[in-house]
């Protein structure tokens, strides 16, 4: 009877260890940013501490790539929409152009190398996400787009809504560091404000943490030939210029 017991937990094993995470106990991981020393007007006339990502990153299970995962980041009224996007590393976004001109998403940083080429209105670029990192993207054609990809080795993560706050639901026990990106922060900045958590099965609040600004410095970016835009780039509508 031993012998058919063993067999019969080999066969079973991997499904079961699929469905143990679902058995353990989940906590929720919550808290706020306050943005401060910022020059920003939204955020000293209003407080508007949207616009951060906060994720959970462990260092001993680190979440494995997506495979059929898509967001979207739309180019709409000349604007890229949303402004920050995270996803888990990855997934496919998908760039449609909403707009009733041309558009080139592109980013020469690198967190992620990519061109999708000029592209008419109505159609839609896809880019997957490979590897972890902060992916600025901005069109090539429109100097004042711009975005922010946030590619992250986790599936808790999330963006502060306007007060600052922020929940992740769902996080198994374990050792995590939780931590923050946030575009007019400098990377010194980001990583004081890292920290080392154990989550068990009872709920945290991490409280108020403050991010500066004071060591932003806003740069203009070059197009994606390292060039400087022309100075009408904030009219052109791009019909001009030959696709590729």
């Amino acid at each position: 009877m031993t012998w058919r017991l063993v067999i019969c937990f080999k066969k079973f094993a991997p499904a079961l260890a699929l469905l143990l995470p679902a058995c353990l106990p989940a906590a929720t991981v919550a808290g706020q940013v306050q943005l401060i020393q910022s020059k920003d007007a939204a955020v000293k006339r209003k407080s508007d501490y949207s616009g951060v990502v906060v994720w959970l990153a462990s260092a001993d299970s680190p979440a494995p790539p997506v495979t059929q995962k898509h967001a979207r980041m739309l180019q709409k009224n000349k604007r890229f929409s949303p402004h920050i996007l995270a996803i888990q590393t990855g997934t496919v976004v998908d760039f449609p152009n909403l707009d009733p001109i041309f558009h080139n998403a592109f980013s020469n940083y690198d967190g992620k190398i990519f061109d999708v080429a000029l592209y008419p209105p109505g159609s839609s670029r896809s880019v997957r996400f490979d590897r972890p990192g902060i992916v600025r993207v901005f069109c090539n054609i429109h100097a004042f787009m711009s975005a922010v990809i946030v590619v992250v080795n986790s599936t808790h993560f999330t963006i502060t809504s306007r007060d600052g706050s922020y929940s992740l639901a769902g996080v198994p026990p374990g050792s995590y560091e939780v931590q923050f990106f946030h575009e007019r922060a400098t990377p010194e900045t980001l990583r004081q404000a890292t920290q080392t958590i154990n989550v068990s099965a009872e709920d945290i609040n991490l409280g108020t943490t403050p991010i500066s600004e004071a060591g932003y410095i806003p740069v203009a970016h070059k197009n994606k030939y390292g060039r400087d835009y022309p100075p009408n780039s904030d009219v052109n509508n791009g019909y001009a210029l030959p696709v590729k």
